[in-house]
């Protein structure tokens, strides 16, 4: 299988708790190698435009003031099967439900402040990782 990408973001939570560190490190020793990466703080404004596929769920609100809360780290990861792969190693969204050993299970604080974003398709991973990387700062 031929290498591809996914794009995941480290939220607010585990930034301020200071487990990026530790994330990546798991990140990198799942096999997945790191084409970009940078710490940022997202408006309200650029986080509605991110989660514009939910504007119209009740959380929506609650998830751009959350997200905006303090910095983030997007990341764009390239690995053979990166999307699922990824998936699998972040685990449930609701970090009760999430596997021993995840990324979740270990970081996550609830299913909202659950740690970590991972793009569930590849398509996804495409408009999430362009969102925040520009095709020029990616190596």
């Amino acid at each position: 299988m031929a290498q591809n990408r996914t794009f995941t973001m480290i939220k607010p939570d585990a930034t301020a708790d200071g487990h990026t560190g530790a994330i990546i490190k798991l990140i990198e020793e799942a096999g997945f190698r790191i084409v970009a990466l940078k710490k940022t703080l997202l408006t309200k404004e650029l986080a509605g435009k991110f989660y514009a596929v939910h504007a119209e769920r009740p959380f929506y609100n609650d998830l751009c003031a959350y997200m905006s809360s303090g910095p983030i780290v997007p990341i764009i990861l390239e690995k053979d099967n990166a999307v699922a792969d990824f998936r699998k190693l972040i685990g449930a969204t609701n970090p009760a439900n999430a596997e021993e050993g995840t990324i979740r299970k270990l970081f996550a604080k609830s299913m909202e402040a659950n740690a970590i974003h991972g793009s569930d398709s590849d398509e996804n991973a495409e408009i999430e990782s362009n969102f925040f990387f520009a095709q020029t700062e990616q190596y």
